[in-house]
């Protein structure tokens, strides 16, 4: 253990800044669904602005590689910590100036161009930020927690998401909905500037990690990191990425997708369906730990192998289980998938950072996770809301399912490789 980093105030940084950062990019999830289409696209046409609202949702993953390829260069050359803070001082921001936006009606065509540039900037930071949140955490570890410290970071996405719901909800009670989009939606945006106030100061107490202390002592550091990972390790980020791709598809239809499908095709009061996600998350938070506990005594791979073939069953029972109609069984539809959810994530941050060694180890895990983003996310929203309208929702779960095979295959090929074992 690193004796000027003390155990506590590790795992608080990582665990502050994944939450900030989940936080920022949720609420602009739910905004997407509930507020934007209404106030920064034309309003000709619902159903399209809609789509056209989670089309600038889904410009944030492709933005995440280009921040993981220009966080990870400095992170791997100058160090974890100023590269923490440049991160989270990229999204802040980004995330403050959309609560400050005009809107189409105030300024036309500008109001969609501005909010799809700070949508950039908010994935460029998140892309930067969550790698090396994860390398904060299981370079300090000690022998035999790495899995269990490794899921600090991984705790601030349900954190992220329960506060974000849960301000969006206290909103909704507290304002009229012309009071809400008048102003409301803007609270949240803007209020984040404290929680990254939060996060700067937590981070700027830190040193550097002992991993990257002996890469500098050995002088191991490479010129190009993103270069070295795609060459020399083009195995590690191709096996990677594809063991993400449906951690990050499960999630962004029991969010964005359910949300959106739930409130305007099934006609769930927003308010109750918010609240069955905030329960839901809370089965998310429980399963980040016990997978994390099971994944040190076991093995990563193990545990993400078993993970996903329980999302393809769940899949398969993904129509039926989500269109009764019924808000009791949605909520234990919600509450399954994202404990699944929570097994697949909890471990995917130590199996990730483990496949590269520490000169790269930045880039590379950085790399692996948004590239996953922009396959298994990006467009998820999009493309299930399209399947559902044009094939039902049992193509929605097809969908699920496919993707889990894809990430199955890639887990067991990802077996012989030693330290994905561990």
């Amino acid at each position: 253990m690193n004796q000027a980093n003390p155990k506590s105030r590790i795992l608080l940084a990582s665990l502050v800044g994944t939450t900030i950062e989940f936080f920022d990019f949720y609420i602009y999830a739910t905004a997407a669904v509930l507020v934007f289409p209404k106030l920064f696209f034309p309003a000709t046409d619902p159903t399209s602005a809609t789509l056209q609202s989670l089309a600038t949702f889904a410009l944030a993953f492709f933005a995440r590689p280009l921040g993981a390829a220009l966080f990870g260069h400095f992170g791997d050359r100058k160090g974890r910590k100023a590269t923490l803070v440049a991160a989270l001082m990229t999204m802040g921001p980004s995330t403050v100036a959309i609560g400050l936006l005009p809107t189409y009606h105030s300024i036309g065509i500008a109001a969609p161009l501005l909010l799809a540039l700070f949508r950039f900037g908010q994935g460029l930071g998140l892309g930067g930020e969550w790698g090396g949140a994860v390398l904060l955490a299981t370079e300090n570890a000690p022998e035999g927690k790495r899995a269990w410290y490794g899921m600090y970071p991984q705790l601030g996405a349900p954190v992220g998401f329960i506060l974000s719901s849960g301000t969006f909800l206290i909103l909704g009670k507290c304002l009229s909905d012309q009071q809400f989009l008048d102003f409301g939606w803007r609270i949240p945006f803007i209020a984040s500037a404290i929680l990254v106030w939060v996060g700067l100061y937590v981070r700027l107490k830190l040193t550097e990690t002992p991993d990257f202390l002996k890469v500098m002592e050995k002088n191991e550091r490479v010129k190009v990191p993103v270069a070295d990972v795609f060459v020399k390790h083009t195995r590690a980020i191709l096996l990677g990425t594809a063991a993400s791709i449906t951690t990050f598809l499960l999630f962004y239809l029991m969010t964005v997708f359910t949300l959106s499908w739930g409130t305007s095709v099934l006609h769930y009061p927003k308010t109750s369906f918010l609240i069955a996600q905030i329960i839901s998350m809370v089965s998310f938070a429980v399963g980040i730990p016990l997978s994390a506990v099971l994944a040190d005594r076991y093995s990563r791979g193990g545990v993400l192998m078993l993970a996903t073939a329980g999302i393809f069953i769940f899949g398969l029972f993904f129509s039926p289980f989500f269109s009764t109609g019924s808000l009791g069984i949605t909520i234990l539809f919600q509450v399954t998938g994202m404990f699944l959810m929570g097994l697949t994530y909890g471990p995917l941050g130590t199996a990730l950072a483990e496949i590269f060694p520490a000169a790269v180890r930045y880039t590379g895990s950085s790399l692996a996770f948004t590239l996953a983003g922009i396959i298994g996310a990006s467009l998820t929203p999009y493309l299930a809301t399209t399947l559902a309208k044009n094939y039902g929702l049992p193509a929605v779960g097809y969908y699920l399912c496919t993707a889990a095979v894809v990430t199955f295959v890639a887990l067991a090929a990802a077996q012989k490789s030693t330290k994905f074992t561990n």
